[in-house]
């Protein structure tokens, strides 16, 4: 019995080695299945990661293109309106240039005009001045007429020995 109990467990130790050994490489086949499989999963998902990367990199390259083309367009429109301005502002000196050259000629003509009319206006001052200086003068020279009339009517009446006392000056 003793052999028995060694025959047994070795036989059971034999079958379950070569159990084991048949599982092993089936694992192993079904492992290596599962690592084809995987890396070919791997495989798409790079492919796939790829093609986004290139899509994602035509797509932003087209974006950069977009972009630079907006930018230029703005930069020629910026321009066109630099030199849209710039011109209006050359035409409108030219007329305000003009303008301001006829206003002056203008203003000149005034200028002189007004001295004129302040030199006429002096004279007629004088003129008034002078004819109220003759005015006045008359008015003494009247006065003293008549006073001197009044002067000699009383030597007469003093001489006539009567007195006119009602004798007025101015006839």
């Amino acid at each position: 019995m003793n052999k028995l109990y060694v025959i047994v467990p070795l036989i059971l130790t034999l079958a379950f080695g070569g159990i084991y050994l048949s599982h092993r490489k089936d694992a192993a086949v079904k492992k290596a299945e599962a690592a084809q499989v995987a890396a070919r999963a791997a495989e798409a998902e790079a492919a796939k990661k790829a093609e986004a990367e290139r899509q994602a990199k035509a797509d932003a390259d087209k974006r950069a293109a977009e972009r630079l083309a907006e930018e230029k367009r703005k930069e020629e429109e910026k321009a066109a309106r630099w030199a849209a301005a710039g011109k209006q502002i050359a035409d409108d000196t030219a007329a305000y240039q003009t303008q301001a050259e006829k206003n002056l000629a203008e203003a000149r003509a005034l200028e002189a005009k007004l001295s004129a009319l302040r030199a006429e206006k002096d004279r007629a001052a004088q003129a008034g001045f002078d004819a109220a200086l003759a005015v006045e003068a008359a008015r003494v020279q009247k006065r003293s007429a008549e006073l001197e009339i009044q002067r000699l009517v009383e030597m007469t009446a003093r001489k006539a020995g009567t007195t006119l006392g009602g004798v007025s000056a101015t006839p």
